[in-house]
């Protein structure tokens, strides 16, 4: 009897975290991959650009890769591609915006060759054994899709990133038809977005940001200055078209935020009216009722343009008594202190700030607890995995799948690396590939693990004390020194009697080595540090990070 085939879902990234999306579907000796995003690095990730997911599994079995299928243009759907592609030679498909977003990024990092397939909602396109199908979903960027996988043991329905948007602002509604007669036909497993199954009730349509925009435009007397996403594409169209309703004159400051813009209007998916658009030292000699200034920084990220502006730190926009600026975008998990601090510092400049807590400047993007009801009543799947999602909201979004009828049985929460394995009848978790986080730091990929970041984080908090001794290679005699260099630890100007009584400790560790016998540099390191750092915990307690130096002449 003919084994029955199998197929295996397995995740490599946006299981209980978000961010990272990255879905393997593999069946037999053939890999589909969907999405390929990346994460922002978390506080104590020091000095760590960004997270991407780690491709073990995918560069062990790179011959059975047949292509990468794309949901929508955000970086947490896209923004690992430049890095995996480097090492995966694949084609890679999705919609025009997408990909357009896409070849950007790969032209920043010197990337060509790469084969990009531009496909439209409703098409089909044939990846090794998959019938892959492109369903339209609204987002809070345009040409967003689910994805429909058509495979010989069913079909596997990934939603991307969507809402339940009847206005969207570009009149392009979600594909509910297609979606219903996919349910009516029978869907093997529905994988779906869970970043807001806490949130009762619906997401606000976009268009209540426009009004929002159309209000605060009014009361506005000076200068107005707007940060939002770089990639929200329909939150900066309505920023545009309230701009002109108002007769103000618009400059874009922000190297993502121009490239998105520039991209979007190439392709079409942006109305600019003509001369709207003005250069930064245009705008500052215009009357400041006159200008809005569209900006990076939503999320009080160090180096982006709102935060130097908050902090007198922009070379071109300083921030002046009654400016208004309207934060239009929700904190990231994590994020919500240093977007605290930066509306505290823009206040204190003066400003009047508008922003989510505050007033409707801003609705997610995302799914509401009645919209993933709808989505599940809607498709009706066999089988149900939660995706896109810290842990708490995948097992929230699995107890609304039970609410609407699904069994329990049927519902799976995997976490990234496990194997979930379904035939036509039953599914299971049936074991783990290597899966997990690289970092980015510079042009490093991967280089910087736990325990450079451990380091990292104890230079951070205690600082190092470097000790420098020079020795006499015959008879282990000090020629100079021990001489000792504090950075982070203690000023030494300051602290003079404290550093000379750690040079004697050096000294006296070096006289038990050399009464002992012991030449090995390793052990008169170890011996030095051992007794330093003792030293400077009991009359500090602190650790610094001490590092001997000895040279031998």
């Amino acid at each position: 009897m003919a084994k029955e085939p199998k197929l295996s879902l397995i995740p490599l990234g946006g299981q209980g975290e978000i961010g990272k999306n990255m879905m393997v579907v593999r069946f037999g000796e053939n890999i589909l991959l969907i999405d390929c995003g990346l994460m922002f690095p978390e506080e104590e990730m020091l000095g760590i650009d960004v997270v991407i997911p780690d491709i073990t599994y995918l560069l062990e079995n790179r011959e059975l890769v047949r292509g990468i299928v794309l949901t929508h243009g955000h970086e947490d759907h896209i923004g690992a591609l430049p890095y995996v592609l480097r090492r995966l030679d694949v084609p890679v498909y999705g919609t025009k915006l997408t990909l357009g977003l896409l070849q950007g990024k790969l032209k920043e990092q010197n990337i060509g060759n790469v084969v990009l397939n531009t496909v439209k909602p409703r098409d089909t396109v044939q990846v090794g054994p998959f019938k892959v199908e492109f369903v339209r979903v609204s987002h809070s960027i345009p040409d967003a899709v689910a994805i429909a996988v058509h495979t010989p043991v069913g079909v596997i329905l990934h939603t991307g990133d969507f809402k339940i948007d009847q206005t969207p602002v570009d009149g392009q509604v979600t594909d509910f038809h297609r979606l219903a007669q996919l349910g009516e036909k029978g869907v093997l497993v529905l994988m779906s977005d869970s970043t807001n199954a806490e949130r009762p009730g619906y997401t606000m349509s976009e268009r209540v940001v426009g009004n929002t925009f159309d209000e605060n435009f009014r009361q506005a007397k000076e200068r107005i200055i707007i940060t939002t996403f770089a990639s929200n594409v329909h939150r900066l169209q309505q920023a545009i078209q309230t701009a002109f309703k108002h007769n103000r004159k618009v400059t874009v400051v922000g190297r993502s935020m121009i490239n998105v813009i520039n991209v979007a209007n190439e392709l079409g998916y942006m109305d600019i009216p003509d001369g709207l658009l003005v250069e930064l030292d245009e705008a500052n000699r215009l009357p400041r009722n006159k200008v809005v200034i569209l900006t990076t920084g939503s999320q009080g990220e160090p180096m982006s343009a709102l935060t130097r502006m908050a902090l007198s730190d922009h070379r071109q926009v300083e921030i002046l008594q009654g400016d208004t600026i309207i934060i239009s975008a929700a904190p990231i998990p994590g994020n919500e202190k240093l977007v605290a601090r930066i509306i505290d510092q823009l206040f204190k400049q003066g400003a009047r700030v508008i922003y989510e807590s505050a007033s409707d400047i801003h609705v997610s993007g995302h799914p509401s607890q009645e919209e993933l009801k709808l989505m599940l009543n809607l498709v009706r799947p066999k089988f149900f995995v939660p995706v896109h999602g810290e842990y708490r909201m995948l097992i929230k979004h699995s107890e609304l799948a039970r609410d609407v009828g699904m069994a329990a049985e049927n519902v799976f929460i995997a976490e990234n690396g496990q194997v979930l394995e379904f035939n036509r009848r039953s599914g299971r978790l049936t074991g783990r590939v290597t899966a997990g986080k690289v970092l980015v730091d510079g042009l490093g990929v991967g280089d910087v693990g736990n325990i450079v970041l451990r380091d990292r984080k104890l230079l951070s908090q205690d600082g190092i004390l470097i000790v420098v001794v020079t020795i006499n290679r015959e008879n282990g005699l000090v020629i100079a020194g021990p001489d000792i260099v504090s950075r982070g630890f203690v000023y030494v100007r300051e602290s003079e009697e404290l550093i000379e009584e750690a040079k004697a400790k050096v000294k006296c560790a070096l006289d038990k080595c050399a009464d002992r016998g012991i030449s090995e540099w390793s052990s008169i390191k170890s011996q030095v540090r051992d007794t330093v750092g003792k030293f400077l915990y009991e009359k500090t307690r602190r650790r610094p990070m001490i590092l001997p130096i000895i040279m031998e002449i």
